[in-house]
């Protein structure tokens, strides 16, 4: 039987695939500009997670449908697949979960209607993941496909902390509460800080910085998330590189009323042109840095603002907690950005957590521990695989499907 599961992450003009054969990316790359006369395909050969061999072309890609077939088609002439049938699944992600889905889910008519029903909730992100499930259906209608879903690790989240201080009817009649985000990068870098450390998730207190354009922290106890930064909306939370992350509730009216602004532009500033971008004008944290070492003082501003409150949810977090066995950096800026690291760790000493200068200078794509002597909290670099968690999680569950089917 095969094992080789297809992983699809489906936006509104693009469509990212990896093709896993195990935990072995054999391909992968990305269908953009969808609908646009120039579309752009990028596909990829992996071996030993670089890339070996790297096709491009532009040419117009008219709709998703066309999208997934010239995936196929490029997974089948460069060898990867000698047919869909090859397939033992396809897991697709799937941003909102809302509160129908705490774990990864077979896809059948009932759970296309079901996160067809939770678009108010990401109206920008499930419309496209719910459009990559439907054609990927058409192509591999006798293919297994299961959603995975973002908000999944985030459903344990106690009623204290997913509640807002609002009038209860509003979730009841409205959803309104804290879902998370970021899940499937957290829970896969806090397994992967057990295998590293040798010990149970089950036994571990950990916070997980996943820290890219889009940034959230998560406190994890015994493998479980026991609170998180980002809220109904991945809006709240840590100063991001558009995104503002917490402020006054009342802004948004105050600004509405000072700049004349309506929703719909206050909406697109707020998650847009602000964070490291409405500081000091560019969110790529490597452009913020050349900045500021050129002595940009919004730059350094931006720098101050984004490490500072990074370290306010570790302390939060360490409180919630009761203790804490590692602190694990993950996403774009958390494994490369060293200066970043350092300046999130400086003084916090006094919570155990103490980073090793040289340790923190290291590069690679393999795990590796930052903490300094004296410092009682490990600090982990762990590069995240959301797509590799997508396929761990599509495989386990098939297969336990085909279990239960045999025994039935």
């Amino acid at each position: 039987m095969s094992v080789t599961i297809l992983v699809i992450n489906s936006g509104s003009s693009s469509i990212k695939y990896q093709l896993f054969k195990g935990n072995s990316a054999l391909a992968g790359g990305i269908v953009e500009r969808i609908g646009e006369p120039k579309s752009r395909f990028v596909h990829r050969l992996f071996q030993s997670r670089q890339t070996i061999e790297e096709t491009i072309s532009e040419e117009p890609v008219s709709n998703h449908g066309e999208g997934m077939s010239r995936i196929f088609t490029a997974l089948m002439e460069s060898g990867c697949l000698q047919h869909e049938a090859d397939l033992l699944g396809i897991g697709h992600r799937i941003v909102h979960g809302g509160e129908a889905f705490k774990e990864p889910t077979l896809i059948d008519d009932q759970v296309l209607t079901r996160i067809a029903e939770i678009i108010p909730l990401a109206p920008l992100h499930n419309p496209a993941n719910l459009k990559g499930i439907q054609v990927a259906l058409e192509i591999c209608p006798h293919v297994p496909q299961v959603a995975v879903f973002d908000t999944a690790f985030h459903q344990t989240l106690p009623p204290p902390v997913f509640h807002y201080p609002l009038p209860y009817c509003w979730y009841k009649t409205h959803h309104v509460r804290r879902y998370g985000f970021h899940g499937t990068s957290h829970h896969y870098v806090s397994k992967q800080a057990a295998a590293y450390l040798k010990q149970p998730l089950e036994t571990l207190h950990l916070i997980t910085l996943h820290l890219g354009n889009g940034a959230s922290a998560t406190a994890i106890k015994a493998g479980k998330s026991m609170d998180t930064s980002m809220g109904m909306t991945p809006l709240e939370g840590l100063m991001m590189g558009t995104r503002c992350g917490d402020i006054d509730p009342s802004l948004p009216l105050y600004l509405t009323q000072a700049l004349g602004k309506s929703p719909e532009e206050l909406d697109s500033l707020l998650n847009r042109e602000s964070g490291l971008k409405g500081i000091c004008g560019t969110n790529d944290m490597r452009q913020v840095h050349a900045l500021a070492k050129a002595g940009d003082p919004l730059a350094s501003l931006a720098i101050e603002m984004y490490c500072y409150r990074i370290k306010k949810y570790i302390g939060a977090y360490y409180a919630v907690l009761g203790r804490l066995d590692a602190l694990i950096f993950t996403g774009g800026i958390g494994e490369n950005d060293a200066l970043i690291r350092n300046h999130v760790c400086a003084g916090l000493a006094h919570l155990g957590i103490v980073i090793d200068h040289k340790k923190n200078q290291t590069a690679g794509h393999d795990i590796f521990a930052i903490q300094g002597e004296g410092g009682a909290v490990t600090v982990l670099v762990i590069p995240t695989d959301e797509e590799l968690e997508i396929a761990q999680q599509t495989l386990a569950l098939i297969q336990n499907q085909k279990c239960l089917d045999a025994h039935s």
